[in-house]
């Protein structure tokens, strides 16, 4: 069974694939049905943590669509409509909905929506996003437009550990003790690991965008 971040339900073929290939560029695995069978289709050989889904189907409503899923599913459904009125929100947030966004919408905004909803379905701690990457800590995993980025255990640790602890400074003690469990670790040690990961996320490890070396003191892990 496939495992997705976020399920696109709708029938406008050309605006449906741009925002899923969006999606998929910046680590969000996303997956496009162009109707209810499709979609059903999908759900049964698949799972997803979220539903963006279209009201206006063809054939069928996503009104409706929104009511049978809730038969089985608690997962986020965010309705994405051109219609626009009042009594269109709230049958769509009544039948089961947690959101409501209207046509036609920025690709960075609802990126960054999907960002948020997923976060808090999921746990803060499961998945953290930065840039196009994702750090699974349930798997242990580092993912980079949709292929694992391959780690060794204490560089995944080390990654891990800087990441829960972001945008504080972090010293070189702390992580000794806190990742290798050894507070003589020597610094060499401490210096290879950094750069192994710069080197694998960063797009200049000379000029690092997340991991910022604090100079004598440690480091930080710097993102949103």
């Amino acid at each position: 069974m496939g495992k997705y971040d976020c399920l696109i339900v709708d029938d406008e073929e050309a605006l449906s694939q741009s925002t899923c290939e969006y999606f998929n560029m910046f680590g969000v695995k996303t997956f496009w049905a162009a109707d209810e069978r499709a979609c059903f289709d999908f759900l049964s050989q698949n799972k997803t943590d979220l539903i963006l889904l279209d009201i206006n189907l063809g054939g069928a409503s996503g009104f409706e669509i929104c009511k049978k899923l809730r038969n089985t599913t608690n997962i986020p459904i965010l309705f994405i409509s051109a219609r626009t009125s009042d009594d269109d929100v709230l049958l769509g947030l009544n039948v089961g909905g947690d959101d409501y966004i209207q046509k036609p919408y920025s690709l960075n905004i609802l990126l960054a929506k999907v960002k948020a909803v997923l976060k808090r379905y999921r746990g803060y701690e499961d998945i953290f996003y930065f840039g196009s990457f994702k750090i699974d800590f349930i798997m242990e995993k580092l993912i980079n437009d949709d292929k694992e980025i391959k780690l060794k255990a204490m560089e995944y640790k080390l990654l891990a550990y800087l990441i829960q602890n972001r945008n504080r400074n972090i010293s070189k003690e702390e992580l000794f003790q806190k990742v290798w469990g050894d507070v003589i670790t020597s610094d060499g040690t401490l210096n290879v690991h950094i750069r192994r990961l710069r080197e694998k996320i960063e797009e200049n490890p000379n000029e690092p965008y997340y991991i910022k070396t604090l100079w004598g003191t440690g480091y930080a892990f710097e993102a949103d």
